[in-house]
């Protein structure tokens, strides 16, 4: 064929395709997702294998803190005394290195090591949720592999946060960890700047592992999800009571049971009881009236459970707020709290920061 003829038959086809573009319907351009055909990377062996229906089950989980040595690394021994504490007084789970145990304050190797360490020493009593989400796919994708290779029993995933993403980011991104084990799907969006709407849950409650929502928009939200069969857990201590009793939820995600678990394993498995969730209000109060875990810290210090270390970016109380928690101990009780020490005030010298550790 002559150069001239190739020529002219070519035009005939970049025509004639251009005709049919024209006439047909236009659709949104979809980007193409690289199958993760390494996914999971979870061992089939089932003799300490978890499924998303045994996290279901859980009322109390703790959002545990992680305490410091005076150089900034973990404190293990403080830190195995206070999940044995928690063991003790009837928790159910723990969250590893979640915001109240400072994951965003960890190299991902401590992260990991604190993870697989509390699943070898606690993991036969105890779920174990590590915190593996991130605001980078990726991170969170490799994280929550090595999460479940050293043996935890679930993932507590949150949204990507500071750089926010569409709403079909948001799935393709909680899509990307699902396949791996046992999940909760964390919503704060006041740490996050965005709030996971309804329909996105739902959409991921396709996936057999998503275990339920920790939910921190309110309890309106808890019960448009219960109603609708998906398990939640309260994210605030100060409607925890009303979401398990009122709203459906299954438990709470707490931090005031770091401090009092038994009182909290009282609220969430002895019925309604209004006057004990009155009675823990100006505790709670106090907790949250700086972010969170700037509090717990302090009190955890002050109560002689973990030395007075902080890292930086976090600084402990005023001297004016830690004289308000040692009354607000003497009136719920001392032996309501962990520890067996008087609790003290302390002076501010007698805190630690640490900015390189």
């Amino acid at each position: 064929m002559s150069s001239s003829i190739t020529s002219c038959c070519h035009f005939y086809v970049e025509r004639a395709g251009t005709t049919n573009r024209r006439n047909a319907t236009w659709k949104s351009p979809r980007a193409a997702v690289i199958p993760s055909i390494h996914l999971p990377m979870r061992s089939k062996e089932v003799k300490n294998r978890t499924f998303a229906e045994d996290i279901k089950k859980l009322r109390l989980i703790t959002a545990i803190k992680t305490p410091y040595l005076p150089d900034g690394r973990f404190d293990l021994e403080a830190y195995d005394a206070l999940v044995n504490l928690q063991i003790e007084n009837g928790v159910e789970g723990v969250i590893v290195g979640g915001t109240t145990g400072e994951g965003q304050l960890m190299s991902w190797d401590e992260h990991i090591m604190l993870i697989g360490h509390t699943i070898n020493c606690f993991g036969g009593s105890i779920k174990v949720i590590g915190n593996t989400g991130s605001n980078s796919t990726r991170e969170a994708i490799h994280a929550t592999e090595q999460g479940f290779a050293v043996g935890m029993h679930a993932a507590l995933h949150i949204n990507p946060y500071y750089g926010k993403t569409s709403i079909e980011g948001l799935i393709s991104h909680f899509d990307s960890v699902l396949p791996m084990g046992p999940t909760i799907i964390y919503n704060v969006p006041s740490r996050t700047g965005q709030d996971i709407p309804p329909h996105v849950i739902q959409a991921l409650a396709k996936s057999p592992n998503l275990a339920g929502v920790k939910e921190c928009v309110g309890n309106d939200r808890v019960e448009q999800y219960t109603r609708n069969g998906l398990v939640v857990w309260s994210g605030n201590d100060d409607e925890c009571h009303d979401s398990r009793w009122h709203h459906g939820a299954t438990g709470v995600i707490s931090v005031t049971s770091n401090l009092v678990p038994g009182l909290m394993r009282e609220l969430m498995f002895g019925g309604n009881n209004p006057v004990l969730n009155s009675k823990l209000m100006p505790l709670v109060e106090w907790l949250f009236h700086e972010p969170n875990p700037i509090a717990l810290n302090t009190a955890l210090a002050q109560l002689g459970v973990v030395r007075p270390v902080f890292r930086l970016p976090y600084v402990p109380l005023t001297k004016a707020k830690r004289e308000e928690f040692v009354k607000i101990v003497e009136k719920i009780g001392r032996e309501n709290f962990i520890g067996e020490r008087d609790v003290q005030v302390l002076d501010d010298n007698d805190f630690f920061l640490v900015g390189r550790y």
